[in-house]
């Protein structure tokens, strides 16, 4: 197995975090001023939540993930032997 980095000053090599700091930066951390590290934290915890269960995504169809997920992962159906 091979480690391979993100090339320095190439950023498009993973869209997918850059798109997610991106988004985290400008609806958290510049959005409001904080006076501890853990307002902070619940701040990000709150986000978090928003983004990813309630909040509708493009690839989905415009539907958040908390309504999408019912409909391709059925537990009757399910044949992975884990228990819930």
């Amino acid at each position: 197995m091979k480690l391979l980095f993100i090339q320095p000053g190439k950023p498009n090599q993973n869209a997918f975090i850059e798109r997610f700091n991106r988004s985290f930066r400008q609806e958290v951390l510049d959005a409001w001023l904080f006076n501890a590290v853990s307002e902070v934290q619940t701040a990000a915890d709150d986000w978090l939540t928003d983004y990813n269960e309630y909040r509708p995504h493009d690839s989905l169809g415009n539907v958040p993930p908390a309504v999408f997920k019912p409909r391709v992962f059925n537990q009757e159906v399910s044949t992975s032997g884990l228990s819930t």
